[in-house]
């Protein structure tokens, strides 16, 4: 069974992620490390490629703006970890900048397969650019798959992190083109007596648009909610 897994890996939104140890540029790891913590975990297609290195620049220029989220990084490729170091090293070289988040070394692929990275119909000897969101209880949240030749837009990534993070602390939805502090949509009538109380509601109330479209200011504790989980998180580190 595991070996059909890892060779058919199809993660999918709902499940808990597939534990893992890896080796990466930062030391050992394993997906447990990351209890508490939302996590974005990604796959490139390969080391000194002009996409890839766009993306790297892009994701450790966000670092914070992750942090303030509670979410790490954690990269991968079926590159080996001297390659993955190297090329830090001429990212650093290039711009300055060091790589803040540790990438895997998935030399055999058998993560890669694990989670479905490598398309088979497209390339069998490279990743390509998958985006697995998962919260801090070890759930996939998001799954997103781009083509080799197109780089990840990383604020929409982030807008992602801030709507689940906001329809989980008010219990609701985030409508079409949702940015952070704007209203979310109240979940619909379950019976006929909620669904006449709504009805009642359009008159008196502009946020009510129909008895199962209906929307509501976040609470003041869901938009500082954020900022709670970036103090929760370093109160975490204090500790260990």
């Amino acid at each position: 069974m595991d070996y059909e897994l890892m060779m058919n890996g199809n993660v999918k939104i709902g499940q808990h992620a597939p534990d893992f140890n890896a080796e990466t540029t930062y030391g050992p790891i394993k997906l447990d490390d990351y209890k508490g913590k939302w996590l974005v975990f990604f796959s490139h297609p390969g080391d000194f490629t002009p996409v890839c290195t766009t993306e790297m620049i892009a994701f450790a220029n966000a670092c914070p703006h992750f942090e303030k989220l509670n979410t790490c990084l954690l990269g991968l490729s079926i590159d080996s970890n001297a390659s993955h170091l190297a090329w830090m090293h001429d990212i650093y070289c290039m711009t300055g900048i060091v790589l803040p988040f540790p990438i895997v070394a998935d030399r055999n692929a058998l993560i890669a397969r694990k989670y479905g990275m490598i398309a088979n119909d497209i390339s069998t000897t490279e990743t390509v650019r998958n985006v697995f969101i998962i919260d801090d209880k070890g759930i996939v949240r998001t799954v997103l798959v781009y083509p080799l030749n197109i780089g990840r837009f990383i604020p929409e990534i982030i807008r992602i992190i801030q709507a689940l993070q906001m329809a989980d602390c008010t219990k609701g939805s985030t409508p079409a083109n949702w940015m952070p502090n704007q209203p979310v949509i109240v979940p619909s009538p379950k019976t006929v007596c909620q669904m006449q109380e709504r009805i009642k509601e359009i008159e008196e109330n502009r946020n009510v648009l129909s008895w199962y479209l209906s929307f509501k200011q976040p609470e003041e504790r869901c938009i500082n909610n954020c900022e709670d989980s970036s103090k929760k998180r370093h109160t975490q580190l204090e500790q260990k």
